[in-house]
């Protein structure tokens, strides 16, 4: 800060040319954030691993009130953070087919006509408040491991040429990509197997050269699966260890149930991926074998103890032609939590019930948080410095001290502080408004804020709904009750989600209305 001070440029300057990472989003991003800021400031030892998406997420733009996807450059101010290390590079396998061979050393697995993709490492180092632990988040880059086909190239065929090159850093390219169409299924298949087969290998690779043995595995390690996209973990341990490492069936599975745990964040159903039985065959051939015979072993285990066929087949993996990655996160695990008290009662109670009446010490309930570090002394200074000065500066890393703050709850002198800061925010936030958004909006009006992605199930058209009956009441001169309110949205929706696009189309043609009549705006905006 001192350095700055000699050329004019505040640290505030500095830090809003720096992009937001495109690495996650919604509640999954955040709540692997919040670990790793966890961890490091506990001094846990802790490795966070995904994949160094090119164009993050996308750069939404509204034109003509419809939602554009643009490329997200975030690496072009963020990657000076990122330190490559690409000695640490490992192979991931696609398609081809598998060959067994039986031999005095026990049965030998070949992958043949394999599509071979190169993982390379970049990692970024998480500091700790006030500790000196650091977490380590490795982002994984793929790359073709074929050579550039000059003879292609000169005879023209310009397109063969480049097309295995472009098929392999295509998984490295963009988070989420649209899945509406086929093409997009078998990109996230492959995104999802490459993140977790170069992961798992790293992970058993440094272990093994530490310890010199898997038998402590489970014991130095825990894995952590964040809701369904790292499924693949389960079976590709299993291959690493029994084709690799040569450990029974039995052996590995014992290690993978004591490392692994699973979180799901939500009972949707759109939201418990499967995929394409047939993809994952064609695509992960070994990897599909290794599910199957998991599968099996497990099918066989469940209807013998329920005596009930029907029942077991609601715990498999496989159904109507389709992959369940949830119900093998909970086959391979030996914890599955919800994210809520009530979310975890109802997988329980519905979803999971009969998993739950199958394994009941394995569920168990991990509330949500976040950490206070960001979200509060970050976040939001002036109200970190009144609860300061409340409790003292030990609640960063003791939040148990946040608790006095009751004692505070009816203090005439506090709660004035406490408004006086909200209204600052306010002021912030308005201005902020009006030089994005080109938008003058009422600092004392009461602001409806909905800041998620946008989905059905998230509900913002229902806000627009109430929206659109407060312009009638004004419109009708129904004004006697109404207080003035802003109402700000801020999402972005799934390139291949079109209803949720002609939500936000619908939002912005209230916001080009309200913010064109200034009769209606003396009691509402929107942003």
């Amino acid at each position: 800060i001192e350095a700055l001070k000699e050329y004019n440029v505040t640290f505030d300057e500095l830090s809003s040319i720096e992009k937001d990472p495109g690495l996650g989003n919604g509640g999954l991003g955040r709540l692997a954030a919040c670990f790793m800021d966890s961890l490091a400031t506990q001094n846990y030892p802790a490795t966070g691993f995904s994949i160094k998406y090119e164009f993050g997420l996308f750069k939404q733009k509204i034109i003509d009130g419809w939602q554009t996807e643009l490329p997200d450059d975030w690496l072009t101010t963020s990657d000076v953070w990122l330190i490559p290390k690409t000695e640490e590079r490992v192979i991931v396998k696609f398609d081809g087919s598998i060959r067994e061979e039986w031999s005095p050393d026990g049965l030998k697995i070949y992958h043949d006509f394999a599509t071979e993709v190169e993982a390379i490492p970049y990692d970024l180092m998480i500091s700790g408040y006030k500790s000196d632990g650091v977490s380590l988040l490795r982002l994984w880059e793929s790359r073709s491991l074929n050579s550039f086909d000059m003879n292609l190239f000169s005879q023209g065929d310009y397109i063969r040429a480049l097309s295995e090159d472009s098929m392999a850093e295509a998984i490295s390219k963009v988070l989420y990509p649209a899945d509406n169409h086929n093409e997009g299924k078998i990109l996230r298949l492959r995104q999802q197997y490459f993140l977790v087969s170069a992961s798992a290998q790293t992970i058993v690779k440094n272990h093994y050269k530490k310890y010199k043995t898997l038998d402590s595995f489970s014991k130095k390690n825990a894995i952590h699966i964040n809701d369904t996209h790292p499924a693949l973990i389960i079976p590709e341990l299993m291959r690493i260890f029994m084709d690799e490492y040569k450990l029974t069936w039995e052996k590995a599975w014992n290690l993978i149930i004591n490392t692994v745990s699973y979180t799901n964040h939500t009972v949707m159903t759109e939201a418990l991926e499967t995929f394409d039985e047939n993809i994952v065959r064609t695509k992960l051939p070994r990897i599909y074998m290794i599910i199957q015979e998991i599968n099996r072993r497990f099918m066989q285990e469940a209807s013998s103890k329920y005596n009930d066929y029907s029942k077991a087949m609601n715990m498999s993996i496989f159904g109507y032609g389709r992959v369940n990655m949830a119900n093998m996160c909970i086959i391979g695990s030996h914890k599955v939590n919800g994210v809520a008290q009530l979310h975890s009662e109802i997988l329980k109670r519905t979803i999971f019930k009969n998993f739950y009446e199958y394994s009941p010490e394995k569920f168990l309930n991990v509330t949500n948080g976040i950490t206070h570090r960001r979200w509060l002394n970050q976040a939001n200074p002036l109200l970190k410095d009144l609860v300061e000065n409340l409790v003292g500066r030990g609640y960063s890393t003791s939040p148990e001290k946040l608790n006095m703050l009751k004692f505070f709850k009816d203090d005439d002198s506090v709660l004035s502080k406490l408004d006086d800061i909200k209204y600052q925010n306010k002021k912030v936030l308005a201005e902020y408004v009006r030089k994005n958004n080109h938008i003058d909006i009422n600092i004392d009006s009461i602001f409806d804020i909905q800041a998620k992605r946008l989905h059905e199930y998230k509900r913002q058209l229902l806000n627009a709904l109430r929206i659109i009956n407060i312009i009638i009441d004004i419109n009708e001169g129904n004004t006697a009750d109404l207080v003035p309110e802003t109402f700000i949205f801020a999402a972005k929706a799934a390139p291949g989600y079109q209803r949720a696009k002609e939500i936000i189309q619908l939002i912005f043609a209230l916001s080009e209305y309200v913010n064109k009549n200034t009769f209606i705006k003396k009691y509402i905006n929107v942003v």
